[in-house]
């Protein structure tokens, strides 16, 4: 890896997926790039997790617009790298096993479709047909055509190597400890091995990008959410679509900091099955939740009967960008000219990653984006403390 470059257009800190792609769509556009990260690209946050591009979680609003946009530059402009970053359209399934959670499954149906979301509402014997292992208390599901899967590590690869052809340099190991300051504008970063100067910086430190913001004075409220994945032996083709239980939306939409547990299996293309969800506000604690593992495992063997005797192999967790208002924060920052902003996805990170790369860079050229950014002002939740802090937060920069 390159040591710090002294003068470019962009300076991106965080080389994870939306750093990533924030670095090739502002370098394929000709500006001269240059990405930082503390550690290694990749290992945050895109290291630890499942990979998800879904559109079926998503309530109407500006996080399904910027899904719905992502979506089809996976599948468009970026589609001849599906192979790189093991693309899968793999389509998305919420299972109903009480009639309550049916109704409910299809009144979001209802709306659903108003917004022009692809979903098919299935009968007991339709989800059967194509889920034969699913749990026989099931009396209707929904089915997405178009959620998907990438290896985000393979994804973080690809796009920095695509940048990389468009001339962008990468820095892993360089800790960003300051911003270099022209009044209240900022024009550059003060790392670990020397400053950088900048036209745009741009935070892409996913859940440690509030001690990013905080080095410029920046009140930017994106809090760690931890989640767990749980991964299987090798098994026999049993589960053949991402396939999860209607309260799943019901919790990736909670406010709540406490523990929440609800069931999403798949299969990788290994054979392999991964095991989720959970999430839960605990800082960046690394201690082992028991109870999350325990109501994950019991929650996958509700929805697949035949997991119970499927030994898990390993548990692994990330921390996951989360905002207030369950919006991302993308775009410049009134109150620090000169900082972008890019985060705030939660677990919409990935799947999201290439469309709020490409509207920066769209927006950095000076060019109109191609959606309305006005809902992704990362100003929107009040002013910056009134000093900022000397030194980094602890655990804050990526």
């Amino acid at each position: 890896m390159s040591a710090p470059t002294r003068d470019v257009d962009v300076l991106v800190i965080g080389a994870g997926a939306v750093g990533a792609a924030v670095a090739h769509f502002c370098a394929a556009a000709g500006m001269a790039v240059h990405v930082l990260d503390r550690g290694r690209p990749g290992a945050g946050t895109s290291s630890r997790c499942e990979g998800n591009i879904l559109v079926s979680d998503k309530e109407h609003g500006p996080e399904l617009e910027l899904s719905r946009y992502s979506l089809g530059l996976w599948a468009g402009e970026l589609g001849e790298h599906a192979q790189a970053w093991e693309f899968e359209r793999k389509g998305g399934i919420i299972v109903a096993s009480q009639e309550s959670s049916l109704q409910s499954l299809r009144r979001a149906l209802a709306v659903q479709h108003q917004h022009g979301i692809r979903v098919k509402e299935m009968d007991a014997a339709a989800l059967r047909a194509i889920e034969p292992h699913v749990t026989p208390d099931a009396v209707g599901a929904a089915f997405y055509p178009d959620d998907s899967q990438v290896m985000p590590m393979m994804v973080v690869n690809r796009l920095l190597h695509l940048a990389r052809e468009h001339g962008a340099t990468v820095s892993a190991d360089t800790e960003v400890t300051g911003m270099l300051r022209r009044g209240d504008a900022v024009i550059g970063v003060r790392t670990s091995r020397g400053d950088v100067y900048a036209d745009a910086v741009v935070n892409a430190a996913g859940p440690w990008a509030g001690g990013v913001a905080h080095l410029a004075g920046v009140h930017l409220p994106v809090v760690p959410r931890r989640g767990y994945v749980m991964v299987t032996a090798v098994q026999p083709p049993r589960v053949h679509h991402k396939v999860y239980a209607a309260e799943y939306i019901d919790d990736v939409g909670t406010s709540d900091a406490s523990l929440q547990t609800s069931p999403v299996v798949e299969s990788t293309p290994a054979g392999s099955i991964l095991i989720g969800s959970s999430r839960e506000r605990v800082g960046f604690s690394d201690e082992l939740n028991r109870e999350a593992l325990r109501g994950m495992a019991a929650g996958a063997v509700r929805l697949f009967p035949f997991l119970r005797d499927v030994p898990v192999l390993r548990q692994y967790h990330g921390f996951r960008p989360y905002s207030l208002d369950h919006v991302p924060m993308i775009g410049p920052d009134s109150r620090a000219p000169g900082l972008w902003h890019a985060t705030g996805h939660e677990g919409a990170g990935i799947g999201c990653s290439v469309g709020t790369g490409k509207l920066l860079a769209q927006q950095l050229a000076g060019a109109e984006p191609d959606l309305d950014m006005t809902p992704f002002d990362p100003a929107r939740f009040g002013e910056p403390p009134r000093r900022p802090s000397a030194t980094p937060l602890e655990g804050a920069l990526t």
